[in-house]
């Protein structure tokens, strides 16, 4: 298995100024980019518009049961494109997680992209500003392992409380 650089890992879940992204983007990796799903999620409602409400449909059901069949399909929509966020986001932790052990292996994954309180919150607040200095692969890199230790060591007790916790 290849290992992605460090940048390639970081821009799947944020965007070119640091922040997160609320729809992991698996293009960096070699995936779908979100982009693609945007438009996919985008597309649906208007996809089910025109094949509910056409002359064919409306003859053979009838305006009441077009409306009805529109609502219940667009709550279905919404489930799907739940699902695709879900599937999107796991993908994409399933790809950078063996590259991200081979640059940060004391560095729980999930817990830096946990929407929670963990240790590592404030990880792009931090990120954020590191990424404005434009620092080349090697540089980022040690930054990102200062700033690791920085949150470990702000947030002491609550790592060792989570760690517990997961032994248990």
């Amino acid at each position: 298995m290849s290992t992605h650089p460090l940048k390639s890992i970081l821009a799947t879940f944020t965007n070119k100024n640091g922040k997160k992204l609320s729809l992991f983007n698996a293009a960096p990796v070699g995936g779908m980019s979100s982009l693609v799903i945007k438009v996919i999620i985008l597309a649906m409602p208007f996809i089910e518009y025109f094949a509910i409400f056409n002359n064919y449909v409306y003859d053979k059901l009838g305006l009441v049961s077009q409306v009805v069949m529109y609502i219940v399909f667009m709550s279905i929509m919404m489930m799907i494109v739940f699902i695709i966020i879900y599937m999107t986001r796991k993908s994409v932790i399933k790809k950078i997680t063996p590259s991200w052990k081979t640059y940060f292996s004391d560095v729980n994954l999930a817990m830096v992209l946990a929407v929670g309180i963990t240790p590592y919150s404030d990880f792009f607040k931090h990120y954020n500003k590191i990424v404005k200095q434009d620092l080349s692969d090697v540089a980022l890199h040690e930054k990102l392992k200062e700033l690791f230790v920085q949150l470990q060591e702000e947030n002491t007790d609550l790592l060792i409380a989570m760690n517990k916790d997961y032994k248990v």
